[in-house]
């Protein structure tokens, strides 16, 4: 019986069809970065003191800086190991008993300290964050992490939500209905009068920005030929990375973050249009038995390819997985199990070390936007050394690499004195590389680790550790940095050695075909037997064939 994958030889695997549609996709693949990433910028916390109305108003009349009264209002305290005038006390004095003139520009006497009453100035160059808007600092710089965990938490219900939405109505009303929201709630996020409501609409648009992103992945694997589909889906993911080199760009030059979230949010309102310009899925619709209109589509791929079809249509069929998929089925075996915790624990590690090490950046103390730009261009090596690697060396070795390789650097750049920034830079920035390739890598890698009937469960079940990673890699970065600045690059340094180790313990899949019974996982030697055994069956039938043909002859 003929497969749409035989049927998609003959319209064309990558022809001028399929090439549109993943230029068009790619453009949100770009999109997702500022609304993932963007927190560096839109939540950047500045330097900043307690205000003192005295001594606002006494640096009006005398023509000081922004700063140069912050040494009659903070104290000098110990921040991380080093003496800092303080961003979260006050001298307590009563300017009306203390003579203050334009020369006394520090205080110099033992004054009783305080919290901050009068709120705070920030020494931000009229820029606006959400953090200098709603005075996110001290006792509630907490309520910053929960930015980008809020975000987080919206993937990790929408993953599950527009995964079955897109399997039961199809990838392009999925994607609509998407793009609709992300335009609702990016929006409102933008206009909120309050923090909470902007949590509130994270959420939201957490929910709807993953799920359009995965639809938009399925897509495309779904409509290229299988020689395609790794390669197209890992330059779909470098796109995300093209994104990260104009955040800092656009972050630069728009000061005011709900303007930059407006930016952010346009191309989902222009995505809208998609809609009638990418087809449906027509795999989708022949596996749920809408020939008709699966047919009609692919003649009009085969068209604009310049192809002709040849094949009798009509009887095209997908396979149908007779056997129902179970949680269970992904830990009751010995090696289901071990690949299940090993791919949980790396979903878990890519997430938390690749958005700690991005964040990272608006608190090394550098120029954010080069530093960003620049840990931003070397990204890009990491999808042309999968290419390279994958199908040369394997993906066994090169993932664990790449997760090794970032744990190591994350550590050793914890122990590079400020004084060498240049090598800090450069050494974390080889880290952000190894994150990157991890992270691509555990995406394909998981789904040639599990058997035909519970391949998209086990996906799903082990991506979700990604999610539950980017909603943990905020606290852990900003709290941990609180105490020590570098302490955050040797948790993470820790968990990808660890998680480079443990991808040692899972097989090569170079080569192995796709397995399709657990049975295949546990004793790949049989699948094995059983090949050669067809092969040597298939050469005995060709021979009888021919030893037929002979005698007839």
């Amino acid at each position: 019986m003929t497969t749409f994958d035989d049927l998609l030889e003959e319209a064309g695997s990558f022809g001028r069809c399929q090439r549109r549609i993943f230029a068009l996709l790619c453009f949100l693949s770009l999109s997702f970065s500022g609304l993932y990433v963007g927190i560096v910028f839109q939540g950047f916390t500045p330097k900043h003191w307690c205000r003192d109305p005295a001594v606002v108003e006494r640096r009006q009349v005398c023509g000081w800086s922004l700063a140069d009264g912050r040494g009659l209002t903070a104290p000098v305290v110990n921040s991380s190991g080093e003496q800092q005038p303080s961003s979260c006390l006050q001298y307590e004095v009563d300017w009306n008993a203390t003579e203050l003139t334009c020369h006394m520009k520090e205080l110099n006497m033992s004054a009783p300290v305080t919290s901050c009453k009068n709120g705070w100035e920030y020494d931000y160059e009229g820029r606006k964050s959400f953090v200098t808007e709603f005075n996110l600092v001290c006792s509630d710089r907490w309520l910053v992490d929960m930015y980008q965990s809020t975000l987080n938490v919206g993937f990790l219900v929408g993953s599950f939500a527009f995964g079955y939405f897109a399997d039961r109505f199809g990838r392009q009303l999925g994607f609509l209905v998407s793009n609709i929201l992300n335009a609702i709630a990016g929006i409102v996020v933008a206009v909120a009068p309050n923090y909470i409501a902007i949590l509130v609409f994270r959420i939201l648009l957490g929910f709807s920005l993953k799920g359009g992103w995965m639809i938009c992945y399925v897509l495309l694997t779904e409509i290229v030929g299988v020689k395609y589909r790794r390669t197209v889906g890992i330059l779909f993911q470098m796109f995300f990375s093209v994104g990260n080199l104009i955040v800092p760009l656009l972050a630069y030059f728009i000061t005011d973050w709900r303007w930059l979230q407006v930016i952010f949010i346009a191309p989902y309102v222009i995505f809208l249009s998609y809609y009638w310009f990418i087809p449906e899925s027509p795999r989708w619709l022949f596996s749920q038995n809408k020939s008709s209109k699966a047919i009609k589509i692919t003649e009009a791929m085969a068209k604009e390819n310049k192809k002709k079809l040849t094949t009798d249509i009509k009887i095209v069929t997908e396979e149908v997985e007779t056997t129902s998929a179970s949680l269970l089925d992904l830990i009751r075996t010995p090696k289901m199990r071990k690949h299940t915790f090993i791919l949980m624990f790396n979903w878990f590690t890519s997430a938390v070390v690749y958005q700690g090490l991005i964040m990272r950046v608006g608190i090394a103390g550098g120029n954010v936007y080069i530093d960003f730009f620049i840990s931003g261009l070397v990204e890009f090596p990491a999808a042309f050394l999968i290419l390279f690697t994958i199908d040369r060396i394997g993906r066994r070795l090169p993932f664990a690499t790449a997760n090794i390789v970032a744990g190591a650097s994350c550590i050793i750049a914890a122990f590079i004195p400020d004084s060498y920034l240049w090598l800090k830079t450069v050494v974390a920035s080889i880290g952000r590389c190894g994150i990157t390739m991890a992270f691509e890598m555990v995406v394909f890698v998981n789904t040639e680790l599990y058997p035909t009937f519970v391949r998209n469960l086990g996906v799903s079940v082990c991506s979700t550790l990604c999610d539950v990673g980017g909603i943990v890699s905020p606290f852990l970065l900003y709290r941990l940095a609180a105490v020590w600045l570098e302490l955050p690059l040797i948790i993470f340094g820790v968990v990808a050695l660890i998680a480079g180790g443990l991808v040692l313990l899972l097989p090569e899949t170079k080569g192995v075909p796709l397995p399709d019974t657990i049975d295949d996982i546990e004793f790949p030697d049989r699948k094995k037997e059983r090949q050669v055994e067809n092969q040597q069956m298939n050469k005995l039938l060709q021979s009888d064939v021919t030893n037929n043909k002979e005698s007839e002859c």
